[in-house]
């Protein structure tokens, strides 16, 4: 009997041993269910309703309804095609603030802080733990007229350099296009400075030694080695940096003027004042259609295996 029962046991394991790779095969589909589910219920849906928004016709008090009015969407880049070119702008000009201040700091935390490292990527995130509208106020304080960083850059004759730029208009910072891109700059520094990071902080030294035993000079070899070998952080901080950029509103709100309006105070409005909803869901899926292509041609052509 324990004969037949051990043959009937090793039988019953020969039944259920080919089940189990097949599961091992389905496990990882299953683990996809979760974010895809919240991709399908936050992103997808979403969009499929803002789309259908933009092809519909009426007011806010009538009612609108379906009409397949695809007419709009050109007559919303014609009438606000400076917006777009405005916002892409001042995002492009501040992902290149960030990533010319954001990359030596990386590289500082990463190579040279030593046992500060911990201390000095908690400064890095600390802003975050104030209110992204206290933050863009506080910059009306910093930029007004009178203050120090008004007569710096009087001293040093940067103004003249800004208003031939046309970013300032006469000797004041605030209420300005600089104005703007300074903001934008400062409150999203910190997502170019932790993908850099984390780049930058898995480098291998050895790599780097080895140019050096080549005679490399220090230039060189962050040119051949260093950047290349960072690429990844550079294409993820400028991606995070340039995609929120684009839609803000609250810095040209906060920090411009009338020359300076983003494409996102024009949806704000449009949807919290005028109430014209098919109008705004236009012009939200305009912005993103421009920066979906905008992102695909650069990750593209930036060359980091790991993103494409």
């Amino acid at each position: 009997m324990s004969a037949i029962g051990s043959l009937g046991g090793a039988g019953g394991r020969t039944k259920t041993a080919p089940d189990r790779p097949e599961k091992r095969r389905l496990t990882p589909y299953w683990l996809l269910v979760p974010g895809m589910a919240w991709l399908l219920i936050f992103f997808v849906v979403p969009m499929v309703f803002l789309g259908s928004q933009s092809l519909q016709t009426g007011s806010f008090e009538d009612g609108t309804k379906l009409t397949w009015n695809f007419s709009i969407y050109w007559e919303t880049l014609r009438g606000y095609w400076p917006h777009y070119a405005r916002s892409i702008g001042f995002a492009a000009l501040a992902t290149i603030a960030a990533l010319l201040i954001g990359y030596p700091l990386a590289y500082m935390i990463a190579h040279k802080s030593g046992r500060w490292k911990n201390i000095l990527l908690v400064l890095v995130i600390a802003p975050f733990f104030t209110s992204f509208l206290i933050r863009t106020l506080a910059w009306k304080t910093i930029l007004s007229s009178g203050g120090p960083v008004v007569w710096f850059f009087q001293q040093t004759h940067l103004t003249d350099l800004l208003q031939w730029l046309h970013l300032t208009d006469k000797d004041t910072l605030l209420a300005t296009p600089f104005a703007v891109i300074a903001g934008l700059t400062y409150n999203f520094l910190p997502f170019m400075v932790l993908p850099l990071y984390a780049s930058l902080d898995r480098l291998d030294h050895r790599l780097l030694e080895a140019a050096g035993d080549l005679y490399s000079r220090p230039f060189t070899a962050f040119r051949r080695v260093t950047l290349p070998l960072s690429m990844p952080g550079v294409v993820a901080g400028t991606l995070l940096t340039f995609i929120p950029a684009a839609g803000d509103y609250i810095n040209s709100v906060l920090l411009g003027n009338t020359r300076s309006t983003m494409i996102g105070q024009v949806i704000d409005g449009q949807f919290l004042r005028v109430l014209d909803y098919p109008q705004a869901a236009t012009m939200s899926f305009i912005l993103l259609i421009i920066i979906l292509a905008i992102v695909m041609t650069y990750v593209r052509r930036s060359g980091t295996e790991e993103l494409v």
